[in-house]
């Protein structure tokens, strides 16, 4: 199979799609959507994101410190395109898009509330690293929508219908192909699989 060799430059895709809200010292909301971002610790939780400094939610994150990860969904595919091509300075994105802000438990900034989950975060540190900073921030806390929850208490969030960011287009999540560890995990045998149909 031919390569073609390209100029240096971010093809790590698909990448999630979220709309980060946030607050001015005034209480003033707007919504910026974020395409990069990244998990980066488990203990302490902890996740980035990268904005350009050109953009009206920077000085905000940048002012109070603090902002929430509203993660996205196929219903939301529309609205988390229009929060990323429309500047706060010039319209409301909340009732634009007719979105729901509520009250945080740990920030300032608000929760999207028709988004599945909301991850609430607090800036430790800033990176200035040319055309975008990245702001490492502390999780603070965490809201799940309950009824993505199963009869067992796990929390399903495929049945949200999430979606990724690929180089300029939207895209659902495709089918299950597996779970961690599926690749190394001992297969039945087949007369184990029989005594569990007989059992049925």
């Amino acid at each position: 199979m031919a390569k073609q060799e390209w100029k240096p430059g971010n093809m790590l895709y698909p990448l999630p799609a979220v709309m980060v809200s946030v607050a001015d010292k005034d209480g003033n909301y707007n919504i910026i959507t974020v395409a990069w971002t990244a998990t980066v610790c488990t203990n302490p939780p902890m996740l980035s994101i990268s904005v350009r400094p050109e953009r009206y939610s920077y000085h905000m994150i940048k002012e109070t410190g603090e902002f929430v990860v509203n993660l996205t969904t196929e219903s939301l595919a529309y609205a988390t395109d229009y929060c990323g091509v429309r500047s706060g300075k010039d319209v409301d994105k909340f009732k634009e898009m007719k979105l729901t802000p509520e009250v945080a438990k740990k920030v300032k900034a608000p929760l999207i509330k028709e988004s599945p989950v909301n991850i609430e975060c607090k800036v430790r540190e800033v990176l200035e690293l040319g055309s975008h900073h990245m702001f490492l921030a502390e999780v603070v806390a965490v809201h799940v929508d309950e009824s993505y929850m199963n009869e067992k208490g796990k929390f399903e969030l495929s049945k949200a219908k999430p979606i990724v960011y690929s180089h300029g287009e939207y895209y659902g999540i495709g089918k299950l192909l597996g779970t961690f560890g599926y690749s190394v995990r001992k297969k039945e045998t087949g007369r184990k699989k029989s005594r569990k149909k007989k059992k049925k």
